[in-house]
């Protein structure tokens, strides 16, 4: 009998306790990281002012056997739910989110298993999902798939969303951001939305200093209308599977519609998802006369209106770059015959050899 009182206290301890809920407010977002023990997230729920009391919440999910049957992941959850409410939420991964954070200028080689892994579905499922002719005719594509309208952004999806319904939310997200002026735009630069979102990727993978985007932007126009081919690398990177980085001679040898070395104008479509900077960078270029850049090691570039001016500039850039006056100059000059030998489509191989000079002995 001396034992009733307690019990008869925890009891009417837990029936408060159950029914306590916390002041209202908006949804919570908290992560219960996979394998951590019940107290942590209880304080992680606390943390985020689910929870008003972290010892009694964990002694009464013990009591009810709830302290080892959650699920992890990240929830989206309301402050105003009783104890039991929430043990049940997380016993049942109820309030769960998946977020997934789409980079600029990732292409679908890279968003595919990117997606795939932060919802936990079949790399196959994304892959039909970005080639749904529904969504694509939504868009007027006439690529086989949605390659640079999965919109680089964070996205929080539900849990047990499908792969379809993920891959429409991004898409719905680049038509969200579509201007109706940008149609304007399109008409007085010629172009189709699709070969501005097209010129938009190549930029992207181009420029790592936005303010320079624009400039980008005008130099492949300026090409386009003189009927030069663009030949910009990162549309060959694309076309041979690689990340982008350096492009060798052997590299542009490829048969590619994306080798734009070899075809003339634009590529069949965008080489990866453009952000909002070069989609506004490729429909509003500057006015400028520039149709040659070359990059410095930082990232700048150089921008030249003729051929002879371009091979001036990258004898400058290399120069700067080597690390003594002899290296210098041979690396300046073989850097001016390479691009030359390349604006010719002519192999290296054909051409006469520089001799490098002999480093002295100390």
């Amino acid at each position: 009998m001396r034992r009733s009182a307690p019990r008869a206290f925890v009891t009417a301890l837990l029936s408060v306790a159950a029914a306590c809920a916390t002041p209202t407010g908006p949804l919570q977002k908290v992560t219960i990281p996979k394998g951590v023990p019940f107290r942590v997230a209880a304080e992680s729920l606390a943390a985020h002012g689910l929870v008003s009391n972290v010892r009694l919440f964990g002694f009464y999910a013990k009591l009810r056997g709830r302290d080892r049957s959650m699920r992890y992941g990240t929830y989206l959850l309301a402050r105003a739910v009783s104890w039991n409410e929430l043990l049940d939420d997380l016993r049942r991964g109820r309030g769960i989110v998946h977020t997934v954070t789409i980079p600029e200028g990732y292409d679908l080689s890279q968003i595919v298993p990117l997606v795939a892994e932060a919802l936990d579905v079949s790399r196959d499922s994304i892959e039909m999902a970005v080639r749904d002719s529904s969504l694509r005719r939504q868009l007027d594509v006439p690529t086989p798939s949605l390659e640079g309208y999965l919109f680089p952004d964070t996205y929080t999806f539900p849990d047990n969303v499908t792969a379809h319904e993920a891959v429409t939310a991004m898409v719905r997200r680049f038509q969200s951001l579509w201007r109706a002026e940008w149609d304007f735009a399109l008409d007085s630069l010629k172009l189709s939305r699709h070969d501005a979102v097209t010129l938009a990727s190549i930029v992207e993978r181009e420029v790592r200093r936005r303010e320079e985007g624009p400039v980008v932007a005008a130099v492949y126009l300026n090409r386009l209308r003189a009927h030069i081919p663009l030949q910009a690398d990162p549309t060959v990177t694309y076309a041979l599977g690689k990340r982008p980085g350096r492009v060798y001679f052997k590299d542009l040898r490829i048969n590619s519609p994306y080798n734009t070395y070899k075809v003339l104008g634009l590529p069949p479509g965008p080489i990866g998802s453009p952000g909002l900077a070069s989609l506004v960078a490729a429909l509003h270029p500057a006015k400028v006369p520039y149709r040659y850049f070359v990059a410095h090691p930082d990232g700048h570039h150089e921008f030249r209106a003729t051929y002879s001016e371009h091979l001036e500039a990258i004898r400058l850039v290399r120069a700067a770059a080597a690390p003594d006056s002899a290296t210098r100059e041979f690396r300046a000059q073989r850097a001016a015959r390479d691009s030359a030998a390349r604006a010719a489509g002519a192999p290296v191989e054909s051409l006469p050899p520089i001799v490098a000079p002999k480093k002295k002995r100390p």
